[in-house]
């Protein structure tokens, strides 16, 4: 298993895909001209229906991005382990190892490391292939092309909204401010295509998402392409972002209705008292990244390999390089909560072990069984909520969540909180957690505000599916890491907090854009954070 501590690339002097421009970052494989492209559309229709469905495969396939084998290189499906690293609640070990150090110390703002390069090409490489399909399509009117020009849309607004939070503060106070370049069928000139403001960004992502909820209906051939449902789950995404409260809230509720429709709804309590999260066909899944095992070949660079700790295969179980919840987070979560058995406590017990076995060992076992080459022993708050299809199994096709019928009930809650109806926001979070997480839960003993609360529950729910600094950023909180005098699992070298305005939360651009896009305009400003800073800062849920 190979030894990773710097992840440095040095751009210049590597044979990789790198950019000559923006629009030019190649999806793997790929080294066609756009002319190439056109005519080949033009005359084997089925291979523009190829790279409509690679779309969709790159987004959580090993290699996506570098297609050299490195065991962080897996899609959005690594941007959301890289954000929930850079995040307060996801804890990984300060180890040699671990492919996701940069997140946790914040060193991720060096434009010439693999970590910030990957997450900011593989948005790129999927825009490419979206306008490709895009200008296939142009002049056709039928039923099948608007279909996959509504589902393009609707993920190249996904790709921006998984750019803008990371380049740019919060949308509100900040619309002028620059965010990230646009780049769609009318863009020519890559050498010269300066940022766009946030509110360009934005405007861009709201026409996208408002095509595809137009033309999408609920019938699609499998939860890991895009429907109208989806479509409107992530314009109440984009409306939270910008604070659009009414029309969230609004898009979160008539998503919620289709999902009765698709016969989705959320897991109950006894599905989630086992080890899960690791399904596409679960009813609480609306969209979400289908791994099968021959996508997988049992590689390293796969969910399962990094947040299944059930995994014969990973970085995870063999070299321990667990996800871990910070403790702060869970020393907060009721007792009666089933989601406090989603990871073990500090004597290593969780009831969802009892439910699982690996290799005839059961139960709490589970957490010190070692195995050579294989499996090490669990840490304190070790998670066992991303679970396998073989406990112990090799194959490492877990899927990946993109979008829970979950998320969007918290989502709707926040959004009514937020626009003046708290009481029935308070009833919307009720009884969710009540009937499917916690029976004894009592929204009147929270000591929390209602905002606070409804955070609270998100980064309980969403935990490793990649909001943990998306929230932050829309939000405006700091990150709260651990507080001053009191015990933390949070290794030395991550263990800081930073306040909401430090500029060093705004990712820096790659080399390979700044080299070749001379309108770019760097983030700046800001230091890496120092262990043990702001000591004595406070977000609202884990004071």
């Amino acid at each position: 298993m190979k030894l990773n501590k710097f992840f440095i690339i040095a751009f210049a002097g590597v044979a990789l895909t790198a950019c000559n421009d923006i629009d030019e970052i190649q999806p793997a494989g790929s080294g066609l001209t756009q002319e190439q492209v056109n005519k080949i559309y033009e005359s084997l229709p089925v291979r523009a229906e190829a790279t409509f469905s690679g779309m969709f495969t790159m987004m959580g396939k090993p290699g996506a991005t570098f297609d050299s084998g490195r065991a962080e290189d897996f899609g959005f499906i690594m941007m959301a382990i890289s954000q929930d690293a850079e995040a307060a609640d996801y804890v990984y070990p300060n180890s040699g190892y671990n492919w996701f150090s940069v997140c946790g110390e914040y060193s991720s703002r060096n434009p010439d490391y693999a970590n910030p390069y990957i997450r900011y090409a593989m948005p790129y490489n999927q825009i490419k292939t979206a306008n490709d399909v895009l200008k296939s399509y142009e002049g056709r009117e039928d039923a099948d092309a608007i279909n996959h020009m509504a589902q393009c849309r609707a993920i190249r607004a996904f790709d921006y909204l998984a750019l803008a939070p990371y380049y740019q503060y919060k949308y509100v106070g900040h619309e002028n401010e620059l965010c990230v370049p646009l780049v769609t069928l009318e863009t020519t000139d890559f050498a010269n295509n300066p940022r766009a403001t946030v509110k360009e960004v934005y405007d861009l992502i709201l026409e996208d998402l408002n095509y595809a909820v137009e033309n999408l209906s609920i019938e699609r051939d499998s939860k890991a392409r895009i429907n109208k449902t989806v479509a409107l789950g992530l314009r109440a995404r984009a409306y939270m972002n910008m604070e659009k409260w009414a029309e969230a809230a609004a898009d979160a509720s008539a998503a919620l209705d289709l999902c009765a429709q698709e016969g989705l709804s959320p897991a109950t309590i006894d599905e989630v008292s086992t080890p899960s999260f690791y399904d596409i066909n679960d009813h609480n899944w609306v969209w979400g990244f289908d791994m099968t095992e021959n996508l997988a070949n049992k590689d390293y660079a796969t969910c399962a390999s990094w947040e299944s700790s059930f995994s014969a295969n990973g970085y995870a179980a063999g070299v321990a390089v667990y996800a871990c919840i910070n403790n702060l987070l869970y020393n907060k979560i009721s007792d009666t909560d089933v989601r406090k058995g989603w990871w073990v406590d500090d004597n290593l017990h969780s009831p969802l072990l009892s439910t699982i076995s690996w290799n005839g060992v059961s139960g709490d076992a589970i957490s010190t069984l070692a195995i050579d080459d294989i499996k090490l022993e669990f840490f304190p708050y070790t998670n066992v909520k991303f679970g396998l299809s073989t406990i112990g199994g090799d194959k490492n096709d877990a899927d990946f969540p993109f979008m829970r019928v979950e998320e969007l009930i918290l989502i709707k809650a926040e959004s009514l909180a937020k626009s003046g109806n708290e009481g029935e926001a308070k009833t919307v979070l009720s009884d969710f957690v009540k009937n499917f997480r916690d029976p004894a839960y009592n929204i009147a003993m929270s000591s929390r505000s209602l905002a606070d609360e409804i955070w609270f529950q998100r980064r309980v729910e969403l935990w490793g599916e990649g909001f943990g600094m998306s929230d932050v950023m829309r939000l405006g909180k700091p990150v709260v890491r651990f507080h001053e005098g009191e015990d933390t699992n949070q290794p030395d070298a991550f263990r800081f907090n930073v306040e909401p305005t430090d500029p060093w939360l705004l990712l820096r651009f790659c080399t390979s854009e700044t080299n070749t896009n001379a309108s770019i305009i760097d983030n700046e400003g800001g230091v890496i954070p120092v262990m043990y800073q702001n000591g004595n800062l406070r977000d609202g849920v884990t004071d």
